[in-house]
């Protein structure tokens, strides 16, 4: 069996407008619950958001945990497996931050405006 690269794969996991924010979140703050991770990402949809963090729990990236209670209680966190995750994105943030300032040399401050504000914030993984 011929092994092809996978980056095509990892790409796919990503892709979309709120993942890595998303991942991120909650990988600074740990363990959070729907309505904490939607005030972190205040531009994001209810729908967007259940959809990502689906699509994040089917890949094992995410665990969504629901407590028995009333009111419903849910929360959201970076799996053991997910945690393998957090080099890469660390090193695409660093690389986001250094590319606003490479913008913002090349363009000046006036044309950096229009980097959109995700990448003019300089989220870490912690």
């Amino acid at each position: 069996m011929t092994v092809y690269c996978k980056f095509g794969t990892a790409l796919d996991i990503l892709t979309g407008k709120w993942k890595s924010l998303i991942l991120l979140r909650l990988l600074n703050n740990g363990t959070m619950r729907f309505s904490e991770l939607q005030k972190a990402i205040p531009d994001i949809s209810k729908k967007m958001l259940t959809q990502q963090l689906k699509e994040l729990e089917y890949h094992d990236i995410v665990h969504r945990e629901v407590y028995a209670q009333i009111p419903p209680k849910v929360e959201y966190s970076i799996t053991e497996y997910g945690q393998l995750m957090k080099p890469v994105l660390q090193t695409m943030s660093d690389w986001g931050v250094g590319h606003v300032q490479h913008m913002q040399k090349l363009y000046g401050e006036e044309e950096a405006e229009l980097i959109p504000t995700d990448l003019r914030k300089s989220d870490t993984v912690r």
